[in-house]
């Protein structure tokens, strides 16, 4: 009788694993994908580092953490509506090895556009946590020139390279940095107006991630400055240079916040030649700036200095 029932629960036991249809850990990998497809918006675009190996497969490229996140900074700064999701919630598992490569029809939206494409992305158990090791779509996949896709925004990051300022802009007594992303100019003409895509508007984004990025209107040409630290919170102050034809204005933000300490100091480069940072701001005592400017008084332009006391 025990024989007959041992034989009885054993024959259970071999049904029951005949029909699982998930392998071990493939509802934690889905649940994985849908957060890594939800977190895509702008709102939570600091977090997506948290999903990455250290060095990715990233579109036929090898990317650094720090590179894709970038990159999806970058995303979000052109199109702050964009979304992605698994079209129909149906995606595919499959085990390899340690590894589980994931495919799905990522339906995106962006800027009034819909598309889908077949998308992959290959994950590891890393001491209890799911990343990224390869992330890519089907080279089938039309319209691959889409602007939401890294090649399109090589040229973007290394022009923003260029402008690469390092200091401590969070405070954290390391060292770190800051670049801008500047829009593309599509049109100029002789009476200084300027056309850019999507917007004449420069973005500063910091390597810090948990500093905002700064957003600054109506520039298209510009220069970054390490400005130390002037009102005694430890971290460096930026100054973003917005460079225009016959003026040029410098923006002095408090990188934490990512607001402003005072106007910005306006020069008009036509009269007041050759100035640089130097002549037009100085650290002057503990919480306090000096600060010279261009202003038009009485029809002449003169330059105007002042005294701003930082809180």
């Amino acid at each position: 009788m025990k024989y007959l029932l041992f034989t009885c629960f054993l024959f259970f036991v071999l049904i029951s694993s005949c029909n699982e249809v998930n392998p071990i850990g493939e509802k934690e990998v889905r649940e994985f994908v849908k957060l890594w497809n939800d977190a895509h918006t702008k709102l939570k675009a600091p977090y997506l580092g948290d999903y990455y190996m250290d060095v990715v497969d990233y579109y036929g490229n090898e990317r650094t953490r720090s590179q894709v996140q970038q990159d999806k900074r970058l995303l979000f700064q052109q199109f702050p509506d964009y979304t992605q999701g698994v079209l129909n919630s149906q995606l595919a598992v499959t085990k390899e090895g340690a590894n589980y490569l994931v495919t799905f029809s990522k339906q995106v939206r962006y800027k009034g556009v819909e598309a889908v494409y077949e998308t992959y992305l290959s994950v590891v158990n890393k001491n209890g946590d799911f990343k990224i090791l390869r992330e890519g779509v089907s080279e089938n996949s039309k319209d691959l020139d889409a602007p939401i896709f890294p090649s399109t925004q090589e040229n973007s990051i290394i022009q923003a390279n260029k402008q690469k300022l390092f200091g401590d802009f969070n405070g954290d007594g390391l060292s770190d940095y800051a670049i801008v992303i500047s829009p593309d100019i599509i049109a100029s003409d002789d009476k200084k107006e300027v056309a850019c895509k999507n917007g004449c508007n420069s973005v500063i984004v910091f390597s810090a991630k948990e500093l905002e990025d700064i957003t600054v209107p109506g520039a298209y040409q510009s220069q970054l400055e390490n400005l130390k630290d002037l009102n005694g919170d430890r971290a460096d102050e930026i100054g973003f240079w917005d460079i225009k034809p016959g003026s040029k204005s410098l923006y002095i933000f408090n990188a934490i916040h990512g607001t402003l300490l005072c106007d910005p100091v306006f020069i008009n480069t036509a009269v007041h030649k050759n100035l640089k940072l130097i002549d037009v701001f100085k650290k002057t005592g503990p919480n306090k700036i000096t600060v010279t400017r261009s202003a038009e008084v009485n029809g002449k332009w003169e330059l105007q200095t002042e005294v701003i006391l930082l809180e």
